[in-house]
């Protein structure tokens, strides 16, 4: 007999252990920002595979949800701070699944990772829950678990490490970055979680140890040519690779399986674009967190760099070929 699940959703094996990996780090940020994390979350989950139901039944007749949609709802909510309205967490999370995902003709056809690009839909349009409204992290004892959010801290005496540094030259303590002792996007907390999870996609073999490197690669190369020019407005690797959303993005975002390179060069090349890309963005632009754009960025060159690492090998081939005959 069918179950309701199994009749609504497409099993994807890939999809869960991406969820077990982000399980940790959904109930850290529980027990240091509150309950509001999870009601958050599973709302957009709902939205999420609201959206994508009548986008595949109406659009293209097809009558599942992928178990990708609620993988990309977990990750745009980890990009949010606590505190940001339901609606607009809505909008976003709508966005991402129809513009990000259904345009181009469903799962498995979206060039942009979706979580990101309803991300940046909220930052653009309504940045102010996106740079000034975060947080308090509270961190020792039960934690927020007795509190439905704590309080927004204020940006007068205290701010986001990245906004810290930003706007005084404050340097965060690296284990408060390390342990997830700060205030931040819900899915910025815990760095070792992060690493955790990323071990543990490795060795599933479900996401690329070569992105995630190349990525730290190229953040810590563009980061220390900088320092070695003496750019005050970037700071030392370490605070980098622990601050803001950098390993959350190279590790679940950056790997997404259907807008990452598949070629092993492309990987190292696409990763090394994503970090260089981020540490110019913080460093230059407007924006205190470059990653989100530095991997859309990244995913714009995909396509392109895989066909050419083919051509290449494919050329190669037909060389040999003739030389041997």
């Amino acid at each position: 007999m069918v179950s309701l699940y199994e009749k609504y959703f497409m099993k994807q094996k890939m999809m869960r252990t991406v969820l077990i990996a982000l399980l940790p780090i959904l109930l850290f940020s529980i027990y240091v920002f509150g309950w509001r994390v999870l009601a958050l979350t599973v709302f957009n989950v709902i939205i999420a595979c609201l959206v994508e139901f009548i986008c595949e039944s109406k659009i293209y007749n097809r009558k599942k949800i992928s178990e990708a949609a609620i993988i990309s709802s977990v990750l745009y909510t980890m990009t949010l701070p606590v505190s940001i309205p339901f609606w607009m967490s809505a909008v976003g999370i709508a966005f991402a699944i129809f513009f990000g995902k259904a345009v181009f003709g469903g799962f498995g056809k979206n060039v942009f990772n979706p979580a990101l690009v309803g991300r940046v839909f909220v930052y653009v349009n309504f940045p102010q829950p996106l740079t000034i409204n975060w947080n308090e992290a509270v961190f020792g004892g039960i934690g927020a678990l007795n509190k439905w959010a704590n309080p927004l801290i204020d940006q007068v005496t205290t701010a986001t490490p990245m906004l810290a540094f930003r706007n005084a030259g404050q340097m965060t303590n690296y284990l408060d970055l390390f342990l997830g002792r700060i205030p931040g996007a819900i899915g910025e907390t815990s760095k070792l979680l992060i690493l955790i999870g990323a071990a543990y996609l490795i060795y599933k073999k479900v996401a690329s140890w070569e992105i995630m490197l190349s990525s730290a690669i190229g953040l810590t190369i563009m980061t220390l040519i900088f320092n070695f020019m003496k750019v005050e407005s970037i700071p030392n690797p370490i605070f980098q690779m622990l601050s803001g959303g950098f390993l959350l993005g190279a590790v679940f975002m950056a790997t997404d399986p259907i807008s990452a390179p598949k070629t092993k060069p492309a990987k190292f090349i696409y990763g090394i674009i994503i970090g260089i890309v981020c540490v110019i963005i913080r460093g230059f632009a407007l924006f205190s967190e470059g990653m989100m754009f530095a991997v859309l960025i990244g995913n714009i060159f995909a396509p392109i760099m895989d066909y050419i690492v083919r051509e290449r090998k494919k050329a190669k081939k037909n060389k040999l070929a003739k030389e041997t005959n």
